[in-house]
């Protein structure tokens, strides 16, 4: 019997030990794909239940704006703490336990558990709808997935389509001309603003390339032979839409995180990327994103389905140095090294920014004049509750998670890693008690005032 070279033996070992171990149906690219359409509609509904269900569990997802505070184009930013507590529990009761004491009596709230996908056994990219209309208008492509739709509600949501601000341009304010930039107008708002490697590096992040849902083999989830997905299509202004994913670098399936979708602003100012803080430059990242969070980490599965393998010299610096021009939005109330100036700031603004430089302990992590020490940190959650399933994610440690920049930071709902905080009253809460800093009521309304001045 011959033995196969060994090359051959290699690249099947690799095929091997990176695909993923947990397929939860099974794979239809040499099937029927009409019948793999019928049998995943005919599941939707039951899908979108237990999801809408575990939400209104979870949350108060009511329409409920905090007075006076809007994103920068007046979208109405989110107010109040909407994690449910459990039955006969209080904030202030459950500030003054243990963790051992919360996890024996099982009173860590619904909504500080991890959040799963909307479709956790299923993964993969989804589009919240406004983003999906956008695109099928100014481009013809259609991100809709024909297997599930989108879970939370548009008013907790970031602004959409979001302004555009470049840190070589600060005298423009918001240069995106109040649209939603795609291949189909990039040229026309950014020819006279952009010198020709940032407009190339731009036209790149809006054009699609295939990715596991949205391609062009009957394994896809898109009920047409798919050009795929842009960078911008979740990123969008090169800001956040909350569009969500699954994290392509942990394995078995029910421990995989959802992807929070993070905002591109600021990415001069940041040091590692990836859900895992894996990559060490924005040019790593962009290199590489296809064949990471674009086909799940599995590069035999990116190269069945079309990956489009970018060129470092051209196409990703040029890409690169698009995604470090964008900046943060204004913050009128701040001085340059990141401070209140006493004379905008209010009083309780005053106050939380003592809380967040003091008591609170916020700036341990998110120090400096964009409130980021570059680093990842363990905040060891899973101390506070038992194991559990929960909609197909397992419930557990999440290990450590980036420090993301604070600048702007009202702009960007929904918050934490996985979505699973709706509003900057939520995330207060759940740092109150994390970290144990028995804050009082008063001192938590100051802290959120605070940030909504960053």
């Amino acid at each position: 019997m011959n033995t196969p070279p060994a090359f051959v033996r290699r690249a099947a070992l690799f095929a091997v030990l990176t695909a993923s171990p947990l397929v939860s149906s099974p794979s239809y690219a040499d099937a029927d794909f009409d019948a793999m359409v019928k049998k995943l509609q005919g599941e939707k509904p039951q899908f979108a239940k237990r999801q809408q269900d575990l939400l209104k569990e979870r949350y108060d997802l009511s329409d409920k704006p905090a007075d006076g505070v809007t994103m920068p184009r007046g979208k109405a930013v989110q107010g109040g703490v909407r994690v449910k507590l459990p039955e006969g529990a209080t904030w202030d009761k459950l500030a003054a336990m243990t963790p051992e004491e919360i996890k024996s009596q099982d009173l860590w709230p619904a909504g500080f558990y991890p959040l799963p996908h909307p479709h956790h056994e299923a993964g993969g990219m989804i589009f919240p709808k406004k983003q999906i209309d956008g695109v099928k208008e100014q481009t013809g492509r259609d991100l809709t997935r024909f297997d599930l739709d989108f879970d939370l509600p548009d008013h907790m949501l970031p602004e959409f389509p979001a302004p555009i601000y470049l840190n070589t341009r600060p005298d423009l304010g918001d240069v995106s001309q109040g649209k939603l930039i795609t291949l189909g107008n990039f040229y026309d708002v950014f020819k006279n603003v952009l010198n020709p490697k940032q407009l190339e590096g731009l036209r790149l992040l809006v054009t699609p390339f295939p990715q596991a849902q949205f391609n062009a083999t009957h394994d896809r989830k898109a009920l047409l032979a798919h050009q795929g997905v842009a960078c911008f299509d979740c990123h969008s202004n090169g800001h956040t839409n909350a569009a969500t994913h699954t994290v392509g670098d942990i394995r078995p399936n029910e421990h995989r995180h959802r992807i929070g979708t993070p905002t591109l602003r600021g990415m001069n100012i940041t040091n590692t990327f990836g859900s895992q803080r894996a990559m060490k430059t924005v040019e790593d990242f962009t290199e590489f994103e296809q064949r990471a969070a674009y086909f799940d980490g599995d590069p035999e599965q990116a190269t069945r389905k079309g990956v489009n393998i970018l060129e470092r010299g051209s196409q990703v610096h040029f890409m690169a140095e698009f995604e470090n021009i964008l900046g943060f939005p204004p913050a009128p109330k701040l001085t340059p090294l990141g401070k209140l100036d006493p004379s905008k700031a209010t009083k309780q603004e005053l106050r939380g920014q003592e809380l967040f430089f003091g008591k609170a302990q916020c700036s341990v992590c998110h120090s400096g004049p964009y409130f980021t020490d570059g680093l990842m940190h363990d905040l060891q959650v899973e101390r506070f509750f038992k194991e559990k399933m929960i909609n197909g994610r397992k419930a557990s440690a999440d290990g450590p998670i980036k420090t993301f920049p604070l600048r702007g930071i009202k702009d960007s709902p929904p918050y934490l890693h996985d979505d699973r905080l709706m509003t900057l009253d939520d995330t207060v809460e759940f740092f109150n008690l994390v970290l144990a800093l028995k804050l009082t009521t008063e001192e938590k309304a100051d802290l959120t005032a605070f940030l909504r001045t960053l």
